[in-house]
């Protein structure tokens, strides 16, 4: 059940200046909806003092928190959620369209009416102590990123870390937020037993054109520099170059790429631009109001490798596109990656330390 969450005020217009540090420009309604909502302009121009937008938090209490998938190009089968949507803001976020299952929108609702799920940890080690669960890496912050700034405060994913050492459980985490670097003592054990490793998604070098399209996630120099803590403290990292955006961050592929090596990163992958669903309107205003001069070549690039729609969400071709353009930014990937060391397959989680840790009550074993 989710408490109750003030709606916004859709009579109150949605200028520029309400939105400091917001990815999207707009909070029009999901595909769900049965009456569809949007902000449009009355006419009147009358100066109005407006507070800028703020972060609302909602809790959940779920049944149940690892979620699995059949999905045949994807590394694991299964994934856990501290939150629902995500305050960083990234425009070009693929999980966006999962809000409007909420009712709420994939614009800005999604990174302004967040949803934490505070019993997360309890239920999860609920379902690891289950009898017919069988232990495989356990994936986090493959929808949103476990370390938003909203975990400062509440600290569900760090509660969930310690339910997962505690189960000797393998892990593959995903982030751009360098809350990560808190929770170093718990992922160095766990990486000493094999059990765990950090992927840091670093899209662009650039910071100005970070700070248009991932608002509220802290600087690529800043992420390069957990990327060298994790890698001093023993936990293998993997550098992600994702999304590769045509025409606005691949002419920088082979500078990430050598930028990540130097941090220490031991391993490398890229997936390009993704814009299912709500994703795709929310982007094409963004380019609009950010970079309209190049707008044209950038939505001609992704059509040419979607058989002329903005996105298809076909099996192995969803994550990197087809044709020519794909093919040349993959094979420029691995050949920067193979010259800097970063093409080596990260080696397998280990699944057989998994082991319940007692309750009390339970009955001690006599060997």
């Amino acid at each position: 059940m989710l408490r109750a969450m003030t709606r916004p005020e859709r009579d109150r217009p949605l200028t520029a200046d309400r939105r400091p540090g917001r990815g999207a420009a707009s909070r029009d309604s999901g595909r769900f909806e049965r009456l569809s909502y949007a902000d449009v302009s009355d006419g009147w121009d009358i100066p109005e003092d407006l507070p800028p937008l703020r972060t609302e938090v909602a809790e959940e209490r779920p049944r149940s928190i690892i979620t699995y998938n059949r999905s045949p190009d994807l590394p694991f089968d299964r994934s856990i959620n501290p939150y629902r949507g995500c305050e960083h803001g990234c425009i070009y976020c693929f999980a966006r369209p999962s809000h409007a299952y909420l009712g709420l929108s994939p614009g800005l609702d999604f990174e302004t009416r967040l949803v934490a799920r505070p019993q997360a940890p309890q239920v999860l080690a609920r379902e690891l102590r289950a009898r017919r669960y069988q232990p495989a890496p356990l994936a986090i912050g493959t929808n949103t990123d476990p370390y938003q700034p909203v975990e400062r405060d509440r600290g569900i994913m760090r509660a969930c870390l310690d339910v997962l050492r505690d189960f000797r459980h393998p892990v593959a985490i995903v982030t751009k937020g360098t809350l990560v670097e808190r929770d170093i003592d718990v992922l160095s054990e766990m990486a000493a037993l094999g059990l765990a490793r950090v992927g840091i998604s670093v899209t662009t070098l650039d910071r100005d054109l970070a700070r248009r399209m991932e608002p509220r996630v802290p600087s690529p120099a800043r992420r390069l520099a957990t990327i060298r803590r994790l890698s001093e403290a023993g936990i293998p990292v993997r550098l992600m170059v994702s999304p590769v955006v045509p025409a606005l961050t691949d002419p920088e592929l082979e500078h990430i790429l050598a930028a990540g090596a130097e941090a220490g990163a031991c391993a490398a992958s890229w997936i390009m631009l993704r814009l299912p669903l709500e994703v795709a309107p929310l982007w094409r205003d963004w380019l609009a109001e950010h970079y309209p001069d190049r707008a044209g070549r950038i939505m001609a690039r992704l059509r040419e490798m979607h058989d002329g729609a903005d996105y298809s969400a076909r099996w192995h071709h969803r994550m990197r596109g087809e044709g020519a353009y794909a093919a040349l930014i993959a094979q420029r990937f691995d050949l920067a990656a193979r010259r800097l060391g970063l093409d080596h397959a990260q080696p397998p989680l280990r699944c057989d330390l998994f082991r319940p840790p007692p309750q009390p009550g339970d009955q001690l074993a006599l060997f």
